[in-house]
C-alpha cells in the first residue's frame, strides 16, 4: 500500500470504547508515575556509593528494561492482532501489579533489578492501548485519538510524580506499593468493563513467530518510505527522551538542588503542560494545519526545549522550558497516525510493538549513553563539571529527526503527488 494511499475507514469512533481505553493509559501511567521520582533514590540508598554511582547503576536498570522491551513488544503486538487486544491488557496489568509488589519487598539491588526486568516484560498496554485507538477510530481522527491518550499521560504525569514525591517524602517504599493497588485495580476494572476492539473477522489468521521477534516485527517498518522515515524519527524521539528518564531526578537535584519532593512537583508541572498539549491542541492544531506542519514545528519546539534545560544554569531557567518541551509532544500524535495509513487493520498490533520496540532499542543506548555523560560530566576529578552535555545531546537529535520528518514526509506538502 502506498504512502498516500488510505485504507478503507475503521468503524466509526466507539467513544465508550476510547474512555475506556483512556481510564486504562490513565491508570497504568499513574502506577508508573508515581515510582519515578523514588526509583534512583531507593537505588542510590542500596548502593550506598553517592550520584555519580547511582547515576551508573540507574542507566544499567533502564538499559535492561529496554532491552527486555525490545523483545516482548513485537510478541505482545503480534498476539493481539491474533486473539484480540483486551487479553494482552488484561495479563499486563495483572504482571504490573504483582511485579509492583516484589519490588516494595525486594531487600536487594538484584531483587530490585529482577522486578524491573519483569516489569519491561509486561509493560504491554501501552503499545497494545494505541493498536485499540487504531481499531475503532478512521485515520482521519486517529491523530486526535492518539492526542486523547497523551492527555492520559499527561494527567497521568500530573499526579503521579507529585503523589510519588510525597509518598517517597515518608517511605521510599510506600509508592511501590500504592503502584501495585493501581495496576491491580486496572486489571479489575478492565477485566470486567474493558470491551474487546478488534473482532474475529479482522483479526490475523495465526500467530507466526518469524513476525514476532524483533527483527521480523522492524522489517513491517520498511513497508514504504514514509514509515520507514518516520520510524527513524520515532527511534530519534524515543533516544532524546531517555535523557529525562535517566538523568533528570539526579541531575535536578545536583544542579538545582531539587529533592525527591520538588522533583515530584516539576514532574506534575510537565505532566499538566504535556496533558494540555495533548488534549486542547493536537486534534485542533492537526485539523488547521495538516498532521505534516504539526510533527515537524513540535519537533522543532522539542529542539529547542532542550538546548534551554541544558545551558539553564538555574532552577527558574530550566522551568522555562518546559512549556517548549510539552509543545514537543505534538509530533508524536500526529507521526503515528501517519504511520497507522500505510498498514492494513491486521498488522496494527505488529506496527505499534514494532514503534515499542524501536523505543526499546533506542532504550538500549540511550540509559546507559545519557548516565554516562553525565556521570563524566560532574565527575569529581574534572576542573569543569558541564552537567547539562546529556540535554545538548538530545537537542540534537530531536533537530536530525525534524529534518528526516519532513523530508519523509514531503509528499503530503500541498500541490505534491504521493510517491
Amino acid at each position: 500500500m502506498s504512502d498516500g494511499e488510505h485504507m478503507p475507514l475503521a468503524p466509526p469512533v466507539r467513544r465508550a470504547a476510547v474512555a475506556f481505553i483512556f481510564i486504562t493509559v490513565l491508570i497504568d501511567i499513574l502506577a508508573f508515575g508515581i515510582i519515578i521520582p523514588v526509583l534512583p533514590h531507593l537505588i542510590e540508598a542500596m548502593t550506598g556509593g553517592g550520584v555519580s554511582n547511582a547515576a551508573w547503576w540507574v542507566g544499567i536498570f533502564g538499559t535492561v528494561f529496554a532491552a527486555v522491551q525490545f523483545f516482548s513488544s513485537p510478541i505482545q503486538g503480534a498476539l493481539s492482532d491474533r486473539f484480540g487486544r483486551r487479553p494482552v491488557i488484561l495479563l499486563s496489568n495483572l504482571g504490573l501489579g504483582l511485579d509492583f509488589v516484589l519490588m516494595a519487598l525486594a531487600p536487594s539491588l538484584w531483587l530490585l533489578f529482577v522486578g524491573r526486568i519483569i516489569s519491561g516484560m509486561t509493560a504491554a498496554s501501552f503499545t497494545t492501548a494505541n493498536a485499540y485507538i487504531a481499531d475503532v477510530t478512521p485515520p482521519e481522527k486517529r491523530a486526535s485519538a492518539f492526542g486523547l491518550l497523551g492527555g492520559a499521560f499527561g494527567i497521568g504525569f500530573i499526579i503521579g510524580p507529585a503523589l510519588g514525591g510525597f509518598l517517597g517524602g515518608i517511605d521510599l517504599r510506600l509508592p511501590f506499593w500504592v503502584a501495585a493497588g493501581l495496576a491491580l485495580a486496572n486489571f479489575m476494572y478492565g477485566f470486567f468493563i474493558l470491551p474487546e476492539s478488534l473482532p474475529p473477522e479482522r483479526r490475523a489468521p495465526r500467530f507466526e513467530p518469524h513476525t514476532a521477534h524483533p527483527l521480523g516485527a522492524l522489517r513491517l517498518l520498511r513497508c514504504s518510505p514514509t514509515v520507514f522515515g518516520l520510524a527513524i524519527v520515532t527511534f530519534l524521539f524515543y533516544l532524546a527522551h531517555y535523557v529525562l528518564q535517566t538523568t533528570f531526578v539526579l541531575y535536578a537535584d545536583y544542579r538545582y538542588h531539587w529533592g525527591a519532593q520538588a522533583v515530584g512537583f516539576v514532574l506534575a508541572l510537565v505532566g499538566a503542560c504535556d496533558g494540555s498539549v495533548q488534549a486542547f491542541l493536537t486534534g485542533r492544531l492537526t485539523g488547521r494545519f495538516g498532521e505534516r506542519k504539526v510533527l515537524v514545528a513540535g519537533l522543532t519546539f522539542g529542539t529547542v526545549a532542550f538546548a534551554v534545560m541544558g545551558l539553564a544554569a538555574t532552577g527558574w531557567v530550566f522551568l522555562i522550558a518546559i512549556p517548549l518541551m510539552a509543545l514537543w509532544g505534538l509530533s508524536g500524535p500526529p507521526m503515528q497516525s501517519i504511520m497507522t495509513r500505510c498498514v492494513s487493520p491486521s498488522e496494527q498490533g505488529r506496527l505499534q510493538g514494532a514503534i515499542t520496540s524501536l523505543g526499546s532499542f533506542a532504550g538500549i543506548f540511550g540509559p546507559y549513553l545519557f548516565a554516562q555523560i553525565f556521570a563524566f560530566s560532574i565527575a569529581p576529578e574534572r576542573e569543569v563539571h558541564l552537567p547539562g552535555v546529556a540535554f545538548l545531546l538530545a537537542a540534537v537529535l530531536i533537530g536530525a529527526g525534524a529534518v528526516v520528518a519532513a523530508r519523509a514526509t514531503r509528499w503530503m506538502a500541498p500541490a505534491q503527488d504521493p510517491p
